[in-house]
């Protein structure tokens, strides 16, 4: 275990460049990630495609059962987010969780998780643009999927090169127009309830949640099938950790983006749900159709279908948007720890990096193929491996918590201004339940496909390993962290 260096007052010891811009070890990222900024971030990282559009074939899977399992998988991404931001009080590196893994666990598994974090994000951009491509269809029909997918690929790299500060104000405009619309379908569908207006007021009613079929329609095997959706739907809650280095005071606006997100999961996820399937009787929803689209068509609000469409799309734009910008960093801390070209480390004049986002963009858009080749499995696809992906980075996130408290409870490390109610118990709950939720997919025949990607990505990782070691023998070595001096 690496341990903090402590000077002879006992304080500890401050490593790196923190006289100069108060950087991170990540020296020459801008911070430029204002607290609005952080916390639209935030918030939007928890309203994706997931809920928009993968919503649709969960409830039609699972019915009313639904609102119980993204209940339960919220407060399980609680667990992860309080034990992420201990961490990140403890040491705010824009690495995040890959430095972490790195510290606590050893090099292999930083370098496992900063790559895998980076697959992560490949293909849920993937996912957001091929979900992107079909909101462009219900305009336009004849438009190719592959094309809609390019353009945006293309207007939203370029975005991304310019600075992160127009990063973090396309995402705050983007949150700013997903959260307005969960809340205007909430409070239209409460009008329908209350008052029975709209061509659905007279099915709308709270009976909807068990009178057809029961609250569990189809069983509660079926229902717990939908968790490994229900999981990929709340992807991208932990960009909020990448964010740590470039973020103006991290001290104060990722505890508090945190700490929100509670009302956030209940208000976004569980009480629109909830509003939807009282409107509108769950038999109603198919997949592949957002069910805020199917229930403002039901409710027959002039052009709401249409308003709605062009919310969830920009959704997606923003999950895409949010991926070039954690890949890009992610490659950057792989390539300062040795494990990816040294090109990947290079800034551009607007201290962002540039080659890095390039190169990932350039595999982002493996998605125009496939929407290209297989569009009506390109969605399919992508979600089953990012959610792979995503249950091994959450749970290297919470191995490496457990394994801090740990080193905090023998005084080896210091211990963080923000830690995690309950210490490592919450952490070894989410631990159990996402290993669980990994035999569900093994048990899925059509998500089981992420399993045998992930095998192989572990299989040229450890290659790439292997190579690592022959090269640098230096590159494996642990390291001791750098500690940025904040508040």
């Amino acid at each position: 275990m690496t341990s903090a260096q402590v000077d002879e007052n006992g304080d500890e010891a401050v490593r790196g460049d923190t006289a100069a811009h108060g950087d991170a070890p990540e020296e020459g990222y801008e911070r430029g990630l204002g607290s609005r900024q952080v916390q639209m971030i935030a918030i939007g990282g928890a309203i994706g495609v997931g809920l928009f559009l993968n919503a649709g074939a969960n409830i039609a899977k699972a019915g009313p059962s639904l609102i119980l399992m993204y209940a339960i998988a919220g407060v399980i991404i609680f667990f992860i987010m309080r034990a992420l931001g201990e961490l990140l009080l403890y040491r705010p590196v824009s690495g995040s969780f890959a430095e972490y893994s790195r510290e606590f666990l050893g090099p292999f598994f930083g370098y496992f998780t900063g790559w895998t974090y980076w697959l992560l994000w490949v293909v849920t951009g993937m996912a957001e643009l091929t979900a992107a491509a079909i909101y462009i269809n219900y305009w336009f029909p004849e438009i190719p999927r592959w094309v809609s997918a390019l353009v945006f690929l293309v207007i939203l790299f370029v975005a991304n090169l310019i600075s992160v500060k127009l990063f973090g104000e396309i995402e705050f405009w983007f949150s700013m127009i997903k959260v307005t619309a969960i809340i205007g379908m909430i409070v239209i569908g409460l009008g329908v309830l209350t008052f029975g207006f709209s061509a659905a007021g007279d099915t709308a009613s709270v009976s909807n949640l068990w009178a057809h079929d029961g609250f569990f329609p189809k069983g509660i095997g079926s229902s717990l099938m939908t968790l490994q959706g229900v999981m990929f739907a709340y992807l991208a809650v932990e960009l909020v950790g990448v964010t740590a280095g470039e973020s103006e005071n991290p001290e104060k606006t990722l505890p508090k983006a945190i700490n929100t997100l509670p009302w956030r999961i209940a208000l976004f996820y569980v009480g629109a749900l909830t509003v939807i399937l009282c409107v509108v009787k769950w038999t109603e929803f198919a997949p592949g159709v957002s069910p805020f689209v199917a229930a403002f068509a039901k409710i027959g609000i002039p052009a709401g279908a249409a308003i709605v469409n062009f919310v969830v799309l920009t959704a997606a734009l923003s999950s895409c948007n949010s991926g070039m910008y954690s890949t890009g960093r992610m490659l950057r801390t792989l390539a300062d720890s040795g494990e990816a070209p040294k090109a990947f480390n290079r800034l551009s004049a607007t201290r962002t990096p540039a080659f890095a986002i390039t190169v990932s963009v350039l595999f982002m858009g493996i998605g125009v193929i496939l929407n290209y080749l297989v569009p009506e499995k390109a969605f399919e696809y992508v979600v089953s491996v990012a959610t792979g992906a995503g249950i091994w980075t959450w749970l290297m996130i919470l191995v490496s918590h457990v394994r801090y408290r740990r080193a905090v409870d023998a005084g080896r490390l210091p211990a963080s201004s923000f830690p995690a109610p309950g210490g490592a118990v919450g952490s070894w709950i989410a631990i159990v339940f996402l290993l669980f939720v990994t035999c569900l997919i093994a048990y899925d025949h059509e998500a089981r496909v992420s399993l045998y990607v992930m095998a192989g990505w572990a299989a040229a990782l450890g290659i790439g390993w292997a190579v690592l070691k022959t090269r640098g023998p230096g590159v494996t070595d642990r390291r001791e962290p750098e500690f940025e001096k904040i508040g």
